[in-house]
């Protein structure tokens, strides 16, 4: 399988298929090098909300707003709350989120906009980032999709959301980013319980003593398929934020006390 995010620089990997589409979106995920954060959270923490120094977290911000060349001042953030709450978004929400996470868009998980200058993002340690982009309408979008928001079908509700603009599911184009994968996320019976059967023959591999191994990004392609995204439109990463440890962090693997890495998705003027 082809990878579909190339590493740019130390800072962070681009969706360089979607770019070559339309040079002017802005496509990627954050590493965690080439901050200034000290430990746990070295070096490129981008995450307001995991008690790392407010100023190192802004600088590494700001560092990878030149870098993009895309201010701070333009960057939307939702307050990932585990939900499925989809917001659409415009220029009268540009830097909610971006210089404290107080002024996250409340309650929301997903963002929508197709408005050319704004730059949607969202915070991952092992979650899954799923990317949305049509070419057509220029409608784009950004989820966080913990194993709460993927069971209870946040890949479904953002395709939803995107038909009531205008977009037809025939031209939408999804990637599903670095995340944990299923070897190294095992959880218990209170996750598998929220999974249809059949998602479960191809998605989950049971273990001893009620323990089972869950494929994340896979249960996201198969509820993408479901909401009737076509397979081929699908690019899946090869990354694993807990095993890739150079690359990312990961909230697992670091034991809660680690950075966040950072989904982009927008438009330049």
């Amino acid at each position: 399988m082809n990878e579909p995010f190339i590493q740019c620089n130390e800072n962070y990997l681009h969706i360089e298929k979607w770019q070559k589409t339309n040079p002017k979106l802005i496509a990627g995920f954050t590493t965690r090098n080439g901050g200034v954060s000290t430990p746990p959270f070295h070096t490129l923490n981008t995450g307001l909300h995991v008690h790392d120094e407010h100023k190192d977290v802004i600088t590494n911000r700001r560092k990878l707003s030149e870098s993009l060349n895309i201010p701070l001042s333009s960057w939307v953030s939702g307050e990932q709350v585990h939900h499925t709450n989809v917001k659409q978004i415009n220029s009268n929400d540009k830097g909610k989120g971006a210089i404290t996470y107080q002024s996250s868009i409340k309650g929301i998980d997903g963002l929508i906009t197709n408005e050319k200058g704004i730059l949607c993002t969202a915070f991952f340690a092992d979650c899954i980032p799923l990317y949305f982009f049509d070419p057509k309408t220029g409608y784009i979008g950004i989820a966080h999709a913990g194993w709460k928001g993927t069971v209870s079908r946040i890949a479904e509700k953002m395709v939803q959301e995107l038909q009531k603009t205008g977009v037809n599911k025939d031209d939408l184009f999804v990637a599903i980013g670095p995340g944990i994968s299923q070897q190294f996320y095992e959880v218990g019976e209170n996750v598998i319980k929220h999974i249809d059967m059949k998602d479960r023959e191809k998605t989950v591999i049971q273990q001893a003593n009620n323990r089972y191994l869950l494929d994340l990004k896979q249960l996201n392609v198969e509820i993408l398929l479901q909401s009737g995204v076509l397979r081929h439109n699908i690019d899946i990463t090869n990354y694993c934020t807990f095993n890739d440890k150079d690359l990312f962090f990961s909230h697992r693997r670091d034991n809660g006390k680690t950075g966040r890495m950072l989904g982009f998705l927008g438009f330049s003027i």
